[in-house]
């Protein structure tokens, strides 16, 4: 399978970033992609106004997203980001959508948000409840994470043991020390320690780093994007996956049960 990572700089007018977006698709379809990857928050981002993306939220049948499910239909491509949406209380979830031939086929509500480095998701951001679902796409199993979900290993675990052949990770990962290093040794050992493809997508710009790369089941890393935007390409090779867990049987050698999400919400 084919999969195409499509990293931009998030502006502040959506209508700017919902074209971005159809474009990608649009060549991510003609290269014979049948998966799209695109980052975390693409509604709208101002360095200068962290509000912005409360202000800004839609309903999924906002504008926003009506103009890519146009643009999904009559094809094979299955495209994933995250969006804010405003919830009855004034607040937003951040909700990560996979969207197929005029379709919403998964939604997943990000379950950690970053209250970390001194910043704050929660204060406008509502935490989800539920572990994600799995979503199909050219017969393979794709398991559902958001930006700072990277760091909590027991959800990949949990997606993987579920039956997830590949993790995506639709980010906006801040700039500052380390945190290129920090990106590249959790998205490699999310991969690593699952035997699983990890298809991470990171928002470039004067905020955040891009770097958005491939990872294979082996901590291979296969593609990968600089700091401005991009649009690679990688195959998943199922092959591969079975290969690398006869070589390195972890899931069958582990001694811990399967993850189960602490709080409420799915089990």
């Amino acid at each position: 399978m084919k999969v195409a990572l499509g990293q931009f700089a998030v502006s502040r007018e959506w209508q700017e970033n919902a074209d971005i977006c159809i474009g990608l698709m649009a060549q991510a379809e003609q290269q014979g992609a049948r998966l799209l990857v695109l980052p975390e928050g693409v509604l709208a981002r101002d360095i200068t106004d962290p509000d912005l993306v409360l202000k800004a939220a839609q309903p999924l049948d906002g504008p926003f997203l009506s103009q890519l499910l146009a643009a999904s239909r009559a094809n094979t491509l299955t495209t994933i980001m995250t969006v804010h949406v405003p919830t009855a209380d004034g607040r937003a979830l951040n909700v990560l959508v996979a969207i197929r031939n005029g379709e919403i086929v998964a939604r997943y509500d990000k379950l950690h948000l970053y209250d970390a480095f001194a910043m704050q998701e929660s204060r406008n951001v509502t935490a989800g409840n539920d572990v994600p679902p799995l979503v199909d796409v050219a017969g393979m199993k794709v398991g559902l994470m958001t930006c700072y979900d990277v760091r909590f290993p027991e959800l990949a675990r949990r997606l993987v043991l579920d039956g997830a052949d590949l993790l995506v990770l639709p980010a906006a990962w801040l700039k500052g020390p380390l945190k290129e290093m920090h990106w590249e040794v959790l998205v490699t050992a999310r991969a690593l320690e699952n035997t699983c493809y990890v298809v991470a997508v990171g928002e470039c710009g004067p905020r955040n780093i891009g770097n958005s790369l491939v990872v294979d089941p082996l901590g291979v890393a296969i593609a990968k994007a600089a700091e401005g935007p991009a649009l690679v390409f990688a195959e998943i090779d199922p092959q591969r996956i079975a290969d690398a867990r006869r070589a390195l049987p972890v899931l069958a050698n582990r001694r811990f049960a399967r993850p189960e999400l602490d709080g409420g919400g799915s089990q």
